[in-house]
């Protein structure tokens, strides 16, 4: 009962990451009907244009292979390359139509799922040769669905082949006087005809097995509320953990700030809620630069630290308005800023010069 409740919470859309998985392992919406019509069709155009050329190819051939079989004496040393040879020549005829099915078969599945090898998918598993669940996949839905197709696609072709013959029945007697060429041509026509209008059925069965195999395999990539909350968890990190190591990082990066405000020239207040350490040194800044900024009890601390080590405090509200809001940590002042934070560093120096 678990399993089904499972399965039926299964609402939710397949995220990108789980439908490239499953392309890793292979697992796409693919039609083998869509493979068996282009075929077909690739067959059927092939032999509406090439049918003439392969026929006298072939009969050529066999004139060959009967005359060679009344001059050439088969032995036992000979009759391997006679093989080759005949084998040879007949392949070179029936290489385009060998070539024009394996790029047929290629093409339509490239457009059904694109480029794609996965060595999930042509790995061996022993779980396939167990009895039992290849029991459960001989009942199961799809099993069910292949086989109605199959019972289809025959009743199909048989139709199609019993309409068209017996509108060629009344044809059959006259061809005892015609030639052998006669009857081939013949043949060929009626041969042509129930290929196409075979073709066109299977062109719009394979269209709608691959809408249903389409949708079958968008059904099977669905996931639960908590699927999708633990993918979550996995691709950007648990909320929790998250939001301690940003706790983590900020507070080193308070501590490193912390440490540098004692190397501060100057502290500018505005007066006790914010707090900007300044400092400048001409040899290797070309501007002033803010070491730590802070409000509240980050404030109360770097005006407590810059006490304790002697770093001099300025109120100035303006100008530590303007330095807490626009310049970030170890970033310098901007050239607005040059007149107003020159003014105090040359306060602050003169002071140090008194006080030296």
């Amino acid at each position: 009962m678990a399993d089904i409740d499972k399965d039926q919470e299964r609402n939710e859309q397949a995220s990108p990451r789980r439908r490239e998985e499953a392309r890793k392992r292979g697992q796409v919406a693919r039609s083998p009907e869509v493979a068996s019509a282009a075929i077909l069709l690739t067959c059927t155009v092939l032999f509406y244009f090439c049918s003439g050329g392969m026929v006298e190819r072939m009969m050529d051939l066999t004139r060959w292979i009967l005359r060679d079989c009344g001059t050439t004496p088969i032995t036992l040393s000979n009759i391997d390359a006679l093989l080759w040879t005949w084998a040879s020549r007949l392949f070179l005829i029936m290489a385009p139509l060998f070539l024009a099915i394996v790029v047929a078969g290629f093409l339509a599945n490239y457009i059904q799922f694109g480029f794609i090898f996965s060595w999930e998918a042509v790995a061996p598993k022993f779980d396939k040769i167990d009895p039992i669940k290849g029991f459960q996949k001989f009942i199961s839905l799809r099993s069910l669905v292949e086989l109605v197709k199959s019972l289809l696609k025959m009743a199909i072709v048989t139709v199609i082949v019993w309409f068209n013959l017996r509108d060629e029945l009344d044809n059959l007697i006259p061809l005892m006087d015609e030639s052998l060429w006669g009857i081939l041509v013949y043949t060929g026509k009626v041969m042509f005809r129930i290929m196409i209008t075979t073709c066109w059925v299977l062109i719009v069965l394979a269209i709608l097995d691959y809408l249903y195999q389409r949708w079958e395999h968008e059904k099977s990539l669905r996931m639960s509320r908590q699927e999708v909350k633990d993918e979550f968890k996995q691709t950007e990190g648990d909320p929790i953990v998250k939001a301690r190591i940003r706790r983590i990082q900020r507070e080193v990066a308070r501590k490193r700030m912390m440490a540098n405000v004692p190397k501060a020239d100057v502290v500018i207040t505005n007066p006790t809620h914010l707090a900007v350490a300044v400092r400048y040194d001409p040899d290797r800044m070309v501007a002033p630069t803010v070491v730590a900024k802070g409000a509240g009890h980050v404030a109360e601390k770097i005006r407590e630290i810059a006490g304790a080590h002697k770093v001099p405090i300025i109120e100035n509200k303006p100008v530590a308005q303007l330095l807490y809001k626009t310049v970030d940590v170890d970033q310098a002042i901007p050239e607005d800023l040059y007149r107003a934070v020159a003014e105090i560093l040359a306060y602050v120096y003169g002071l140090k010069e008194k006080a030296g």
